[in-house]
């Protein structure tokens, strides 16, 4: 089975997994964290198959292969909603901050932003030539941003259907996209070797990072905005101080492609996913290892914390989600599914 291609939050599913986000809202009404878990992959002749597995906490939405999503309640592993609209495989989802909006991308080159209220209309968003591969709200949720196959970013207004802003600098995919936190500026991490950091307003490239010496598959900013964590093929991890535009430090100890990174909400950690089947976590003060889980049976394709940074969640193409206490440093749970591409926290 083809592991999952990403993954963005509010509930669960089974099958290979791979990229993990959480909602920026965080804490969900319920005692324990709300796993609000919106997650799409697999592999891309897979297109039919929608399934929806969640617990604990609010309502959520799940995208899967197919050209449909599904939102599941985590109370309640039943499926609740059905979103259906892409024409063809479904590839990321982002949350916006209030959690009312849920953005996906897809292979038919189009995005949708669906309204979490039932019975709401959806917008389509057409431009991309080829596939959508990531998409991310800005934190004011006014802007959405996606990174396609056709080497190029875009930035749309989500209440509003027509013409977006085209950013072109990459050479190759687009595969991630990440605004910072005061949303003046946004980072890419793109087939190209190369983690480029963007200006929102100004509509403009800024600069390029480029250390590594193999794709790029992730960057995030740090919450402060300080820092920039990115994730290569090229087995390592590397943060980069954005003012000076230097590698601060280099993480070598994966064993394989580094597929995904996000950085704890204090900013003093990171935590990294590999092919190797591990997560790691590191203190970037410091520099040193303070976890080291091997938990999954396959590749990890995607992590991301829980806002309140209590929790962890991975998926992996073991088809298999994690939910760990980073505090105990134990498996809290395990949930199974489909293939997931995209997934979030909510509020």
């Amino acid at each position: 089975m083809e592991p999952a291609i990403q993954l963005s939050f509010q509930s669960g599913g089974k099958k290979p997994r791979r990229r993990v986000s959480f909602n920026r809202g965080g804490r969900g009404e319920a005692k324990r964290p709300a796993l609000l878990l919106a997650a799409v992959g697999g592999a891309e002749t897979e297109r039919d198959a929608t399934a929806a597995a969640a617990f604990s906490g609010s309502s959520g939405a799940l995208g899967a292969p197919g050209p449909a999503m599904a939102a599941p309640c985590l109370e309640d592993p039943s499926l609740e909603r059905h979103f259906k609209g892409h024409r063809d495989a479904v590839t990321c989802v982002d949350f916006s901050l209030n959690t009312k909006q849920l953005a996906s991308g897809s292979m038919d080159s189009c995005l949708m932003v669906w309204h979490m209220k039932p019975q709401s209309r959806a917008y389509r968003f057409a431009g991309h030539k080829d596939t959508v591969t990531c998409v991310n709200f800005s934190p004011s949720g006014h802007l959405l941003a996606s990174g396609s196959r056709d080497k190029t970013v875009r930035i749309w207004v989500p209440n509003v259907k027509g013409e977006s802003t085209v950013f072109r600098a990459h050479t190759a995919t687009v595969r991630s996209i990440h605004f910072c936190s005061d949303g003046q500026s946004f980072v890419t991490a793109s087939d190209d070797k190369t983690v480029k950091v963007w200006s929102t307003h100004r509509q403009k490239f800024l600069f390029s990072l480029s250390q590594h010496i193999n794709w790029v598959r992730c960057a995030k900013f740090s919450p402060d905005g300080r820092l920039i964590v990115s994730a290569s093929d090229d087995k390592t991890v590397k943060v980069w101080d954005k003012t000076s535009r230097e590698c601060v430090h280099s993480y070598c100890e994966h064993g394989s492609f580094v597929t995904y990174v996000d950085f704890h909400p204090s900013g003093t950690c990171i935590a990294a996913a590999g092919m190797d089947n591990t997560v790691k976590v590191w203190d970037v003060r410091t520099h040193r290892l303070l976890q080291h889980y091997q938990l999954h049976s396959a590749a990890v394709n995607a992590l991301s914390f829980h806002p309140s940074g209590s929790y962890l969640v991975t998926a992996s193409s073991d088809s298999t989600l994690k939910i760990l206490d980073l505090m105990e440093g134990r498996l809290l749970y395990t949930l199974h599914g489909h293939q997931v591409r995209a997934s979030a926290w909510a509020e």
